[in-house]
Protein backbone atom coordinates (compact mmCIF):
# COMPACT_ATOMS: atom_id res chain seq x y z
CA UNK A 1 0.00 0.00 0.00
CA UNK A 2 2.63 2.34 1.29
CA UNK A 3 4.46 1.43 -2.58
CA UNK A 4 1.83 2.60 -4.14
CA UNK A 5 1.63 5.85 -2.79
CA UNK A 6 4.68 6.31 -3.18
CA UNK A 7 4.57 5.35 -6.98
CA UNK A 8 1.63 7.77 -6.89
CA UNK A 9 3.94 10.53 -5.24
CA UNK A 10 6.65 9.99 -7.39
CA UNK A 11 4.65 10.38 -10.37
CA UNK A 12 3.04 13.16 -10.03
CA UNK A 13 5.85 14.84 -8.88
CA UNK A 14 7.77 13.97 -12.27
CA UNK A 15 5.07 14.34 -14.29
CA UNK A 16 3.04 17.36 -12.99
CA UNK A 17 4.79 19.04 -10.40
CA UNK A 18 8.35 19.83 -11.80
CA UNK A 19 7.70 20.13 -15.43
CA UNK A 20 5.40 23.03 -13.83
CA UNK A 21 7.96 24.40 -12.28
CA UNK A 22 10.27 24.45 -15.08
CA UNK A 23 7.54 25.71 -17.30
CA UNK A 24 6.83 28.47 -14.46
CA UNK A 25 10.85 29.44 -14.70
CA UNK A 26 11.04 29.54 -18.73
CA UNK A 27 8.28 32.26 -18.41
CA UNK A 28 8.98 33.99 -15.29
CA UNK A 29 12.15 33.52 -14.53
CA UNK A 30 14.16 34.21 -17.71
CA UNK A 31 13.74 37.16 -19.73
CA UNK A 32 13.59 36.09 -23.91
CA UNK A 33 15.34 38.80 -26.50
CA UNK A 34 13.89 37.28 -29.07
CA UNK A 35 10.36 38.23 -28.93
CA UNK A 36 8.47 40.86 -26.93
CA UNK A 37 5.24 39.14 -25.67
CA UNK A 38 5.64 40.47 -22.20
CA UNK A 39 4.85 43.62 -22.70
CA UNK A 40 1.91 43.56 -25.41
CA UNK A 41 -1.34 44.11 -24.57
CA UNK A 42 -3.46 42.23 -26.67
CA UNK A 43 -2.94 40.05 -29.22
CA UNK A 44 -0.62 41.59 -31.93
CA UNK A 45 -2.60 42.02 -35.63
CA UNK A 46 -0.13 39.36 -37.04
CA UNK A 47 -1.47 36.41 -35.37
CA UNK A 48 -4.45 37.08 -37.35
CA UNK A 49 -3.10 37.44 -40.80
CA UNK A 50 -1.41 35.29 -43.28
CA UNK A 51 -0.07 31.68 -42.38
CA UNK A 52 -1.06 32.58 -38.69
CA UNK A 53 -4.64 33.31 -39.92
CA UNK A 54 -5.02 29.52 -40.14
CA UNK A 55 -4.08 29.10 -36.36
CA UNK A 56 -7.89 28.81 -35.42
CA UNK A 57 -8.27 27.44 -31.94
CA UNK A 58 -5.01 29.00 -30.61
CA UNK A 59 -5.95 32.52 -31.81
CA UNK A 60 -9.74 31.56 -30.32
CA UNK A 61 -8.27 30.20 -27.12
CA UNK A 62 -5.42 33.31 -27.03
CA UNK A 63 -8.45 36.17 -27.34
CA UNK A 64 -10.92 34.73 -24.98
CA UNK A 65 -8.46 33.26 -21.95
CA UNK A 66 -6.92 37.49 -22.35
CA UNK A 67 -10.49 39.23 -22.36
CA UNK A 68 -11.33 36.60 -19.24
CA UNK A 69 -8.00 37.05 -17.49
CA UNK A 70 -8.03 40.90 -17.94
CA UNK A 71 -12.01 41.03 -16.52
CA UNK A 72 -11.01 38.40 -13.92
CA UNK A 73 -7.92 40.78 -12.45
CA UNK A 74 -9.81 44.06 -12.63
CA UNK A 75 -12.86 42.72 -10.94
CA UNK A 76 -11.41 39.73 -8.16
CA UNK A 77 -7.50 40.72 -7.96
CA UNK A 78 -6.98 44.49 -8.23
CA UNK A 79 -4.87 44.57 -5.29
CA UNK A 80 -2.59 42.42 -6.68
CA UNK A 81 -3.09 44.36 -10.19
CA UNK A 82 0.25 46.17 -9.47
CA UNK A 83 2.59 42.76 -8.75
CA UNK A 84 1.07 40.62 -11.78
CA UNK A 85 1.22 43.93 -14.49
CA UNK A 86 4.66 44.04 -13.50
CA UNK A 87 5.46 40.40 -14.35
CA UNK A 88 3.78 40.79 -17.62
CA UNK A 89 0.34 41.91 -19.36
CA UNK A 90 -2.78 39.88 -19.02
CA UNK A 91 -2.06 38.79 -22.68
CA UNK A 92 1.05 37.69 -21.51
CA UNK A 93 -0.33 35.56 -18.55
CA UNK A 94 -3.50 33.96 -20.83
CA UNK A 95 -0.29 33.03 -23.11
CA UNK A 96 1.42 30.95 -20.06
CA UNK A 97 -1.43 29.72 -18.82
CA UNK A 98 -3.12 28.02 -22.15
CA UNK A 99 0.31 26.94 -23.08
CA UNK A 100 1.17 25.42 -19.37
CA UNK A 101 -2.49 23.56 -19.46
CA UNK A 102 -1.30 21.51 -22.68
CA UNK A 103 2.37 21.17 -21.49
CA UNK A 104 1.46 19.45 -18.56
CA UNK A 105 -1.35 17.53 -20.54
CA UNK A 106 1.65 16.51 -22.90
CA UNK A 107 3.68 15.52 -20.17
CA UNK A 108 1.15 13.01 -18.80
CA UNK A 109 0.39 12.25 -22.69
CA UNK A 110 4.57 11.07 -23.03
CA UNK A 111 4.13 9.72 -19.48
CA UNK A 112 1.48 7.48 -20.73
CA UNK A 113 3.67 6.51 -23.62
CA UNK A 114 6.92 6.00 -22.52
CA UNK A 115 4.88 2.86 -20.10
CA UNK A 116 2.97 1.98 -23.36
CA UNK A 117 5.01 -1.00 -24.61
CA UNK A 118 8.53 -0.19 -23.15
CA UNK A 119 11.52 -1.74 -24.90
CA UNK A 120 14.24 -3.42 -22.79
CA UNK A 121 15.87 -0.05 -22.80
CA UNK A 122 13.11 1.83 -21.26
CA UNK A 123 11.56 -1.21 -19.48
CA UNK A 124 13.72 0.02 -15.99
CA UNK A 125 11.56 2.81 -14.40
CA UNK A 126 15.05 4.33 -13.76
CA UNK A 127 15.60 5.07 -17.33
CA UNK A 128 11.82 5.66 -18.68
CA UNK A 129 12.09 8.43 -15.69
CA UNK A 130 15.10 10.04 -17.36
CA UNK A 131 13.62 9.71 -20.79
CA UNK A 132 10.56 11.47 -19.77
CA UNK A 133 12.58 14.51 -18.18
CA UNK A 134 14.58 14.76 -21.25
CA UNK A 135 11.11 15.34 -23.38
CA UNK A 136 9.99 17.68 -20.81
CA UNK A 137 13.57 19.73 -20.76
CA UNK A 138 13.17 19.72 -24.57
CA UNK A 139 9.93 21.00 -24.09
CA UNK A 140 10.85 23.72 -21.77
CA UNK A 141 14.24 24.90 -23.38
CA UNK A 142 12.56 25.59 -26.70
CA UNK A 143 10.06 28.00 -25.04
CA UNK A 144 12.50 31.13 -25.18
CA UNK A 145 10.21 31.81 -28.51
CA UNK A 146 7.06 31.64 -26.60
CA UNK A 147 3.80 31.25 -29.12
CA UNK A 148 0.15 30.47 -28.29
CA UNK A 149 0.19 27.31 -30.72
CA UNK A 150 3.07 25.58 -29.88
CA UNK A 151 2.38 23.50 -26.66
CA UNK A 152 -1.18 22.66 -27.83
CA UNK A 153 0.29 21.34 -31.19
CA UNK A 154 3.13 19.24 -29.33
CA UNK A 155 0.21 17.97 -27.17
CA UNK A 156 -1.90 16.86 -29.84
CA UNK A 157 0.57 15.26 -31.65
CA UNK A 158 2.11 13.42 -28.84
CA UNK A 159 -1.80 12.40 -28.52
CA UNK A 160 -1.47 10.92 -32.30
CA UNK A 161 1.74 9.21 -31.46
CA UNK A 162 -0.12 7.31 -28.31
CA UNK A 163 -2.88 6.82 -30.47
CA UNK A 164 -0.74 5.34 -33.84
CA UNK A 165 1.22 2.91 -31.20
CA UNK A 166 -2.01 1.80 -29.84
CA UNK A 167 -3.28 0.92 -33.47
CA UNK A 168 -0.04 -0.58 -34.32
CA UNK A 169 -1.03 -3.10 -31.37
CA UNK A 170 -4.64 -3.58 -31.62
CA UNK A 171 -5.65 -2.86 -35.34
CA UNK A 172 -8.32 -1.45 -33.80
CA UNK A 173 -10.51 0.75 -36.41
CA UNK A 174 -11.25 2.93 -33.35
CA UNK A 175 -7.90 3.75 -32.42
CA UNK A 176 -7.17 4.50 -36.18
CA UNK A 177 -10.46 7.36 -36.60
CA UNK A 178 -9.62 8.87 -32.93
CA UNK A 179 -5.98 9.39 -34.26
CA UNK A 180 -8.26 10.60 -37.72
CA UNK A 181 -9.64 13.11 -35.21
CA UNK A 182 -6.75 14.25 -33.50
CA UNK A 183 -4.88 15.09 -36.76
CA UNK A 184 -8.07 16.81 -38.57
CA UNK A 185 -8.23 19.25 -35.01
CA UNK A 186 -4.77 19.70 -35.28
CA UNK A 187 -4.73 20.70 -38.45
CA UNK A 188 -6.44 24.04 -36.90
CA UNK A 189 -3.67 24.06 -34.40
CA UNK A 190 -0.85 23.72 -36.43
CA UNK A 191 0.53 22.74 -39.78
CA UNK A 192 2.96 20.00 -37.82
CA UNK A 193 -0.19 17.73 -37.64
CA UNK A 194 1.13 16.29 -40.76
CA UNK A 195 4.04 14.98 -38.47
CA UNK A 196 1.77 11.96 -37.09
CA UNK A 197 1.36 10.94 -40.36
CA UNK A 198 4.65 10.35 -40.84
CA UNK A 199 5.60 8.92 -37.70
CA UNK A 200 1.99 6.72 -38.21
CA UNK A 201 3.54 5.53 -41.45
CA UNK A 202 7.20 5.25 -40.22
CA UNK A 203 5.83 1.97 -38.24
CA UNK A 204 5.09 0.05 -41.79
CA UNK A 205 7.24 1.84 -43.84
CA UNK A 206 10.47 0.20 -45.06
CA UNK A 207 13.34 2.63 -45.83
CA UNK A 208 15.37 0.60 -47.30
CA UNK A 209 12.89 -0.85 -49.49
CA UNK A 210 11.16 2.83 -50.06
CA UNK A 211 7.90 1.13 -49.40
CA UNK A 212 5.06 -0.05 -46.91
CA UNK A 213 5.59 -3.28 -45.65
CA UNK A 214 2.16 -4.03 -46.38
CA UNK A 215 -0.23 -3.30 -48.89
CA UNK A 216 -3.47 -3.55 -46.67
CA UNK A 217 -2.12 -0.16 -44.77
CA UNK A 218 -1.94 1.98 -47.80
CA UNK A 219 -5.40 2.26 -46.96
CA UNK A 220 -5.34 3.52 -43.13
CA UNK A 221 -2.21 5.99 -44.39
CA UNK A 222 -4.87 7.62 -46.79
CA UNK A 223 -7.26 8.17 -44.07
CA UNK A 224 -4.83 9.99 -41.88
CA UNK A 225 -3.70 12.28 -44.65
CA UNK A 226 -7.52 12.59 -45.43
CA UNK A 227 -7.65 13.88 -41.84
CA UNK A 228 -4.65 16.39 -42.50
CA UNK A 229 -5.36 17.31 -46.27
CA UNK A 230 -9.11 17.91 -46.05
CA UNK A 231 -9.25 20.73 -43.07
CA UNK A 232 -5.95 22.69 -44.26
CA UNK A 233 -7.07 23.23 -47.92
CA UNK A 234 -10.35 23.73 -46.16
CA UNK A 235 -8.87 26.21 -43.99
CA UNK A 236 -7.34 28.17 -47.39
CA UNK A 237 -10.42 28.21 -48.71
CA UNK A 238 -12.22 30.09 -45.74
CA UNK A 239 -9.94 32.07 -45.02
CA UNK A 240 -7.93 33.11 -48.08
CA UNK A 241 -4.67 34.88 -47.10
CA UNK A 242 -1.75 36.64 -49.25
CA UNK A 243 0.84 34.61 -47.60
CA UNK A 244 -1.49 30.91 -47.18
CA UNK A 245 1.49 28.56 -47.12
CA UNK A 246 4.31 30.65 -45.50
CA UNK A 247 5.40 34.45 -43.97
CA UNK A 248 8.15 34.53 -46.19
CA UNK A 249 11.62 32.30 -47.41
CA UNK A 250 14.15 32.39 -45.08
CA UNK A 251 16.69 29.83 -46.82
CA UNK A 252 19.60 32.63 -47.05
CA UNK A 253 19.27 33.57 -43.67
CA UNK A 254 19.53 30.07 -42.30
CA UNK A 255 22.85 29.13 -43.62
CA UNK A 256 24.42 32.70 -42.87
CA UNK A 257 23.44 33.93 -39.61
CA UNK A 258 24.93 32.39 -36.84
CA UNK A 259 22.03 32.14 -34.74
CA UNK A 260 20.58 30.02 -36.98
CA UNK A 261 23.46 27.57 -37.97
CA UNK A 262 23.04 27.45 -34.09
CA UNK A 263 19.32 25.93 -33.92
CA UNK A 264 20.59 23.55 -37.16
CA UNK A 265 23.55 22.20 -34.58
CA UNK A 266 21.26 22.28 -31.88
CA UNK A 267 18.53 19.59 -33.79
CA UNK A 268 20.68 17.96 -35.28
CA UNK A 269 23.02 16.63 -32.23
CA UNK A 270 20.00 15.80 -29.96
CA UNK A 271 18.72 13.98 -32.94
CA UNK A 272 22.06 12.30 -32.94
CA UNK A 273 22.00 11.66 -29.52
CA UNK A 274 18.84 10.36 -29.19
CA UNK A 275 20.09 7.81 -32.42
CA UNK A 276 22.66 6.47 -30.21
CA UNK A 277 20.22 4.91 -27.22
CA UNK A 278 18.36 3.44 -30.20
CA UNK A 279 18.78 -0.53 -31.08
CA UNK A 280 18.57 -2.08 -33.98
CA UNK A 281 14.83 -2.15 -34.62
CA UNK A 282 14.68 1.16 -33.43
CA UNK A 283 17.03 2.74 -35.30
CA UNK A 284 15.35 1.45 -38.75
CA UNK A 285 11.93 3.23 -37.43
CA UNK A 286 13.95 6.12 -36.33
CA UNK A 287 15.52 6.24 -40.19
CA UNK A 288 11.72 5.67 -41.36
CA UNK A 289 10.30 8.72 -39.34
CA UNK A 290 13.40 11.19 -40.42
CA UNK A 291 12.74 9.95 -43.87
CA UNK A 292 8.88 10.60 -43.93
CA UNK A 293 9.31 13.80 -42.15
CA UNK A 294 11.76 15.43 -45.09
CA UNK A 295 9.08 17.36 -46.68
CA UNK A 296 8.42 19.12 -43.01
CA UNK A 297 12.24 19.62 -42.78
CA UNK A 298 12.10 21.20 -46.18
CA UNK A 299 9.33 23.56 -44.93
CA UNK A 300 11.96 24.33 -42.05
CA UNK A 301 14.79 25.02 -43.71
CA UNK A 302 12.87 27.44 -46.45
CA UNK A 303 10.56 29.03 -44.88
CA UNK A 304 11.09 28.27 -40.92
CA UNK A 305 13.91 29.82 -38.74
CA UNK A 306 16.25 26.99 -37.30
CA UNK A 307 16.99 29.10 -34.36
CA UNK A 308 13.40 28.91 -33.26
CA UNK A 309 14.31 25.42 -32.10
CA UNK A 310 10.59 24.85 -31.08
CA UNK A 311 10.26 23.62 -34.89
CA UNK A 312 12.50 20.66 -33.94
CA UNK A 313 10.21 19.61 -30.81
CA UNK A 314 7.83 17.77 -32.69
CA UNK A 315 10.36 15.47 -34.50
CA UNK A 316 12.75 15.23 -31.58
CA UNK A 317 9.40 13.99 -29.23
CA UNK A 318 8.82 11.41 -32.00
CA UNK A 319 12.32 9.82 -32.16
CA UNK A 320 12.30 10.04 -28.12
CA UNK A 321 9.42 7.98 -28.61
CA UNK A 322 10.88 5.43 -31.38
CA UNK A 323 13.32 5.23 -28.66
CA UNK A 324 11.86 3.52 -25.81
CA UNK A 325 9.12 1.31 -27.83
CA UNK A 326 9.21 -2.17 -28.48
CA UNK A 327 9.21 -1.38 -32.13
CA UNK A 328 9.39 -5.44 -33.13
CA UNK A 329 6.11 -5.82 -31.78
CA UNK A 330 4.51 -3.21 -32.96
CA UNK A 331 5.36 -4.28 -36.54
CA UNK A 332 4.22 -7.83 -35.76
Amino acid sequence: MLQNNDEKISSVLFTAILPFLLFFMAYYGFESSYVKLKTMGKAPDFMFSSVYAYRVIPNFLTVHVTTFLTDFINSNLISLKPFIVKNGTAFYHSIFLINLVFFLCSSVVLDKILKFKPNLFASDPRLRKLLHLLGVFLMVIVQYVPTNCDSIAVFFFLAGVFFSLKYSKSRQNRDLFILAGIIFISTFVRETACLNIAFFAALFFDYRKFSIKNFAFYKEIAVVILAFVIPYIGLRMIIPQEGAVAEGFYLLQNFSSPFNLAGLVFGTVVLCFIYQLCGVAERNTFKNFIILSVPYLGMITFVGLFWETRLWLPLLLGVLVISSQNINFHKA
